[in-house]
């Protein structure tokens, strides 16, 4: 078995090994990013999702250069889609060091395009849906699409406004859920 078998291809034991894996990593990195937003979040818990970054991060950089290795066109795959994405879901990591703590924030904030990675994993999403009818897969696609940018929305929302509104927009997940109440004048 080579390695290309195992990270260009899902038909494989170990491919699917290797995507599984890859995608478990993706939701890990999303729900940790969405943890680290919570406000009263011990050092200890701090310090846990940090080295959860290093650990993910290192992965990710992992499958990038495997991904690159195993490419007939290496230049290629570095400028395709999926090799943009790749590199946009490790990069903020590697270009924070050494930033100042606004900078970070924003930096930090490219990590979401980690979500992005789980295109590649579309094959399987497929499958999946085949055990659905034809109308109901359109459904579920539709109900993928709308929670990642529920999910989009509600960090964008955390990061613009946690310092004007602390108590209202604490964290990613208070932000998701937060009610609107117009005022009326």
């Amino acid at each position: 078995m080579s390695l290309k078998s195992v990270v260009e291809k899902n038909t494989t034991r170990s491919g699917r090994a290797f995507d599984l894996v890859i995608v478990f990593l993706i939701v890990t990195s999303l729900l940790s990013y969405s943890v680290e937003t919570l406000p009263n979040l011990s050092e200890e818990w701090r310090k846990l999702l940090r080295v959860a970054e290093v650990v993910i991060v290192a992965l990710f950089t992992v499958e990038y250069l495997l991904r690159i290795t195993v490419a007939d066109r290496k230049w290629g795959f570095v400028f395709s889609f999926y090799g943009l994405v790749d590199l946009v879901a490790i990069l903020p990591f590697y270009v924070a060091t050494g930033m100042d703590l606004r900078a970070i924030r924003i930096v930090r904030l490219l990590r979401l395009f980690r979500a992005f990675k789980l295109v590649r994993y579309s094959k399987a999403i497929r499958l999946f849906h085949r055990a659905f009818s034809i109308a109901k897969e359109e459904l579920v696609l539709f109900f993928l699409v709308a929670m990642m940018m529920m999910f989009f929305a509600a960090a964008g929302i955390h990061y613009f406004e946690n310092e004007a509104q602390p108590e209202a927009f604490s964290s990613v997940f208070s932000s998701f859920w937060r009610e609107y109440t117009p005022t009326i004048s």
